[in-house]
Order: structure tokens, then sequence, then C-alpha cells
């Protein structure tokens, strides 16, 4: 489809939508996964916050590197701080993210579900 980061509401809203096959064939195909959600906590600003921050930002890449985080999505917003999807299972994810640097520093809290996803789903670009 190309760049899709320029379609209007009315394009979105032209999209065919898939039949019921089309949806189960893709459905047949999920895989499980974690999904992390970052809040920012009342400790967002405290004094040393910015050289955390690039701590949690290195190691972040690092799982990304190291395929624990398959999609990493940082959220520009004042209360979300970032989403991710993560490969291993929840419990690994949530230990995994309670060791976060700025969640240990009262800085960001941490979520994590259950969830599938499809192989070969990415990201334009």
């Amino acid at each position: 489809m190309g760049d899709s980061t320029h379609l209007t509401v009315a394009d979105v809203t032209a999209l065919p939508h898939a039949t019921d096959d089309e949806v189960q064939e893709v459905a047949a195909t999920a895989q499980p996964f974690s999904l992390l959600v970052l809040r920012w906590a009342p400790g967002r600003h405290q004094e040393g916050a910015e050289a955390i921050e690039r701590e949690h930002q290195r190691r972040m890449v690092g799982l990304r590197a190291g395929g624990v985080i398959a999609v990493l999505c940082p959220v520009l917003s004042d209360e979300v701080a970032g989403a991710a999807v993560m490969t291993v299972v929840p419990e690994v994810a949530d230990e995994v993210m309670a060791a976060d640097p700025c969640v240990l520093a009262g800085m960001m809290t941490h979520e994590v579900r259950p969830c599938v996803a499809f192989p070969g789903d990415t990201v334009p670009g």
C-alpha cells in the first residue's frame, strides 16, 4: 500500500473489509507474545532523570537487538512512556521490566499482558 502515514479517514474508510475466511486464515497463525505498557510515574522529573532515562533507552534497544523486544514504540505522551511487543512469556517480561532503570527509580511503572500477534507483521519503513 505504500506510505500509509498520509491516509485520510476517508481513505481508511474506503479500504475493503476482510472476509470471514481471511480473518480465520490470519487467526490460525497467531503466536503468543507479551504486550508491555510503560507509564510515567511521579518520579519522572527527579534529579538525575536524564541519565536514568538514557540507561533505560540503551537497555530497551539492547533488548530489541537481542530479540526480547519485537516491536519497540516510544509514546509521545505525558501519561504513557512507551509500549512494546515482547517475545517472552508475561512472567519473564514482568521480571525483565521490574529491573528496568526507570522502573527501579520510580520514573515509570510497567504493565505486562499476554497477547497474540501474527508472524510477518511489521511496521512500515
